[in-house]
């Protein structure tokens, strides 16, 4: 009986090793998602407007149409307007009107947005490191190659 059958409380074996895999990666996305979602909450934040906060940060002053702020979130949330409105309804960042489009909405991140992530940073790196930290730097690297194969898989098939 495998690790994830016993976490399962599975009786009977997988299906196939991909099924295993697959569900050993959702319940292993889950538990990672869970931790920080609660260390997050210390600073008022749910994951998803951390990641969005992120994206801002790194477009710079110009910000981003929502579009591609959806585009290069880490989970997809089809609703950007909302998340928007919520960290605008904080502070934290704002919706300006495209330059060269005026039709175009563009999420900025606000100075108390750019504050909130510096007091962020330092704990959530250090918080990463002890989630992550009995893995050897050489099977991190390991594991994001093979992350990634996955998701080139799976990218080609969705184009089919």
């Amino acid at each position: 009986m495998s690790k994830l059958q016993e976490e399962l409380k599975q009786r009977v074996p997988f299906g196939s090793r991909e099924q295993e895999a697959y569900l050993a990666l959702l319940r292993t996305a889950d538990a990672l998602e869970t931790r920080v979602e609660a260390k997050l909450k210390e600073f008022g934040l749910t994951g998803t407007q951390y990641n969005a906060l992120r994206i801002l940060r790194g477009a710079g002053s110009d910000g981003l149409p929502c579009s591609e702020i959806g585009e290069r979130m880490i989970t997809r949330d089809p609703d950007i307007t909302r998340l928007l409105n919520r960290l605008q309804k904080r502070g934290l960042a704002a919706r300006v009107r495209g330059k060269s489009d005026r039709r175009v909405i563009c999420g900025k991140i606000t100075p108390a947005g750019l504050k909130l992530l510096r007091e962020i940073d330092e704990p959530l790196e250090k918080f990463g490191r002890e989630i992550l930290g009995h893995v050897s730097q050489e099977k991190l690297q390991q594991l994001i190659k093979l992350l990634e194969l996955v998701r080139s898989g799976s990218a080609s098939q969705s184009q089919l």
